[in-house]
């Protein structure tokens, strides 16, 4: 969809350009974008991450979240520039060129689907906490239910979600709560034990030395994927120019309090050495500190936090085909909406290769997060990247007065875009540097071959769409 496409958005709850409803109101976009910072990434995957660095992970959070706060910035500006559906193939469709808008379509497509069966891999593996059932039916029945929720509508869609975050929030503000307490009151079976003096007494603050907190940083920035959320809800906000800033700016004090000031209290109460990867570090604190029913509360949450980011999966995949569609960049009937304005075809074959998660859990229940989490990575990166090159070039032809000033400017740009470019591709240096991830690296290569090769297909099919063209 170029800018020539878009059609004039009405106020309300009704129709408005590409077909799409102005159903996500400021309560379900502020919970959208908390509740996207706070994801399977945290939940489970800082697990492997405390074994690897040890409290000095607290640091990595922190920098890599200052990072994350100059791309929303940076997309923050960009949609109040021009707030579309499908925004980040977008405007890489107007600042890069059709084929990096074409790529950022399709990859952010693409890590949503990976995405999608890494948390319904992490979901079937909470599952096993209270019954011995084999992963992949938990993972295939969470498919289908949340397949089935996102049909309805945008409305449905919203509500699960603010819902789904406010127990994912809940949570760790009781978390946060219990831990000052056995700090403060002694109770539990860590109160006899726990102390501040754990984040530097156990080895150090850097037990694992500065190069163990480095390489850490793929799995800290997996975490966070999914913060550009609240940008792909731009065509279906009730109010775009309100509600998206008020979202962004809660970035820092989201970071702040859910990542590093929830680390900082699990890892004063329980030493870090107690925590190990594939188990969710949130379960592990609670069981230390004999606190089992807790510990089953703990595991009910972040099972929740696991479908909560599947079902914003199944909400990008089938808006993000739509857009492509719409541009001839991708197959035509993808562009259907049922009467609730929802993309029928383009979810339901994004759901299918979801499915494949269901396969990746019969396979290797043991390892299926692990083989899934660094393609996600390296595949969510490149909408970040896209948006920051983005930003970079419309901040230059605005300020040349070529285009209009977004009443968001991006502060310390472009120098805050450039830093994050760099801190990004340091992160894709060390992912090549480790082993595990960088399986990833390797199929980074055939991805870009499939869409050069279909770009150049589709092109010659229809040279004169503007979609191809500058």
């Amino acid at each position: 969809m170029t800018s020539s496409k878009v059609e004039n958005d009405h106020s309300g709850d009704g129709a408005v350009g590409e077909g799409y409803q102005r159903g996500l109101g400021a309560r379900q976009i502020q919970m959208i974008a908390i509740g996207g910072a706070i994801g399977t990434g945290l939940f489970l995957g800082a697990g492997k991450a405390i074994s690897k660095a040890g409290p000095s992970l607290v640091l990595a959070y922190a920098i890599a979240g200052l990072v994350i706060f100059f791309i929303m910035r940076a997309l923050g500006e960009l949609l109040m520039y021009r707030p579309v559906s499908g925004s980040f193939s977008e405007y890489a469709r107007e600042f890069i060129g059709p084929f990096a808008g074409f790529v950022t379509g399709w990859t952010y497509w693409l890590f949503w689907v990976v995405t999608g069966i890494t948390e319904v891999t992490a979901a079937a593996t909470y599952m096993t906490y209270w019954w011995n059932i084999p992963q992949w039916i938990s993972a295939l029945v969470f498919t289908v239910v949340l397949y089935g929720a996102n049909l309805i509508s945008v409305k449905l869609f919203g509500e699960l979600e603010f819902w789904f975050s406010m127990v994912k929030v809940t949570a760790i503000v009781g978390m946060i709560l219990i831990c000052a307490g056995i700090l403060t009151l002694g109770f539990s079976d860590a109160g006899d034990t726990a102390s501040v003096t754990h984040l530097w007494a156990d080895g150090g603050f850097f037990p694992k030395g500065i190069g163990g907190t480095v390489m850490t940083l793929q799995i800290v920035m997996f975490a966070f994927l999914a913060v550009e959320l609240v940008g792909v809800t731009a065509g279906e906000s009730k109010d775009p120019e309100t509600t998206l800033p008020k979202a962004i700016n809660t970035v820092p004090w989201r970071i702040a309090v859910f990542y590093v000031g929830a680390l900082i209290m699990i890892l004063s109460v329980v030493p870090w050495t107690h925590f190990k990867p594939g188990v969710s570090p949130f379960v592990a604190a609670f069981e230390q500190m004999g606190l089992g029913v807790g510990a089953a509360i703990v595991n009910f949450v972040v099972l929740t936090a696991a479908l909560s980011s599947c079902n914003s999966g199944m909400y990008s995949t089938g808006r993000m085909l739509r857009d492509l569609a719409l541009n001839g960049q991708g197959p035509r009937l993808f562009t259907r909406l049922t009467k609730s304005g929802t993309p029928l075809i383009g979810t339901t074959f994004s759901a299918l290769l979801m499915l494949v998660g269901v396969w990746i859990n019969y396979q290797w229940p043991g390892d299926a997060f692990e083989k899934v989490v660094s393609f996600a990575t390296i595949s969510g990166m490149w909408a970040w990247i896209m948006i920051l090159i983005s930003q970079i070039r419309y901040r230059a032809s605005a300020d040349r007065g070529e285009l209009p000033q977004s009443s968001f400017k991006a502060p310390g740009a472009p120098y805050t875009s450039w830093f994050a470019l760099l801190f990004i591709f340091g992160v894709i240096v060390m992912m090549g540097i480790d082993a595990e991830a960088r399986v990833s690296l390797y199929c980074a290569p055939i991805w870009a071959l499939i869409l050069g090769v279909s770009y150049l297909v589709l092109r010659s099919r229809d040279p004169e769409n503007a979609a191809f063209t500058r």
